[in-house]
């Protein structure tokens, strides 16, 4: 890959995340000249499980700012300062306002088929709703999110035990090869545009860790759903007895007549359905009795952080009683 012109194309990226780190490298393997990183401070309070856009820069040699924010005057002059041709966010978490816009064309790499799961967290959503497939799309940015035109998309399929997890680690590669692929026809000017069309699909916003809380009457499939959906390193799906939190860590769907064990084996053990719904311990195994008489095995289940066996799971719902 090369760029279409002797002079590199001068790029001004908004990068962080994963995502953010192998795009950089996509742009700078392509012959970008990536003349300034806009990224952000990694928080205290979050658990930062993925690549550092920072520590890349650091690598390259390439100047990087991490602003508060994406509004004000300061900003805005510096990445006028840089001159781009071109301008990418790769997972940049603020929205980038007209102003920035304005200074060149600007094109997003968003983790979902759209116009499919548009906004915020869209691999997780994607897990949630039980899609069977998610992807990569690099489109052209507005100040409308994820409603510019789409540039190219990279398909990845979601397995029916994959967790949200391992959905971001194929769109993590989804999306290299997406703008590995196009890069090229960006650079010569000759990419295509497909329409967006904003009729279909939906559009949905961030999560928070208190929208993991399990509600045992919902089907178990729905249930398992969520737990794919927010499963470690996100914060998990959870569920409170008398105050205390229990954090679903790994679980698998139970299928009608017979128990899954996580060795690989299985054990023809059908759930009770003189349960009530909620955790309980049967055979020494815990599982999650749901609305509609499935049930979940949990393979791990937390409190406070600290692995919680059967035998005390089961003393502790004993003692309620």
């Amino acid at each position: 890959m090369s760029p279409s012109t002797s002079t590199p194309p001068r790029a001004v990226v908004f990068a962080y995340h994963s995502v953010g780190v192998r795009c950089l490298k996509v742009l700078l393997a392509g012959g970008v000249d990536v003349a300034l990183v806009v990224t952000h401070e990694d928080s205290a309070s979050e658990n930062i499980w993925f690549e550092s856009v920072a520590e890349l820069c650091r690598a390259e040699g390439i100047a990087f700012i991490t602003p508060a924010s994406a509004a004000g005057d300061a900003l805005l002059e510096q990445v006028r300062d840089a001159r781009p041709d071109l301008m990418f966010s790769f997972y940049y978490r603020h929205m980038l306002p007209a102003s920035l816009l304005a200074i060149a064309p600007a094109y997003n790499m968003h983790g979902s088929l759209l116009p499919q799961f548009r906004g915020r967290a869209p691999v997780n959503w994607a897990v949630l709703h039980g899609a069977r497939q998610t992807g990569a799309t690099l489109h052209e940015m507005t100040v409308k999110p994820d409603a510019g035109a789409i540039v190219a998309q990279t398909a990845v399929p979601i397995l029916p035990d994959d967790t949200a997890y391992e959905v971001f680690g194929k769109v993590t590669v989804a999306a290299e090869q997406c703008l590995w692929g196009v890069l090229p026809a960006l650079l010569a000017g000759r990419a295509p545009r497909i329409a967006n069309d904003l009729t279909q699909g939906g559009y949905f916003g961030g999560r928070k860790p208190e929208d993991g809380r399990i509600d045992w009457r919902r089907p178990a499939s729905e249930i398992y759903n969520l737990h794919r959906a927010v499963a470690p390193p996100y914060p998990g799906a959870f569920t409170d007895i008398d105050g205390a939190r229990y954090v679903l860590v790994t679980a698998r769907l139970i299928k009608p007549g017979r128990m899954p064990a996580f060795d690989g084996a299985f054990d023809p053990v059908i759930a009770p359905d003189h349960l009530p719904a909620g955790l309980a311990v049967v055979d020494n195994r815990i599982i999650g009795i749901c609305g509609d008489g499935g049930a979940l095995l949990i393979g791990q289940l937390r409190h406070d952080g600290a692995a919680i066996s059967p035998a005390q799971l089961q003393a502790r719902l004993q003692a309620r009683t």
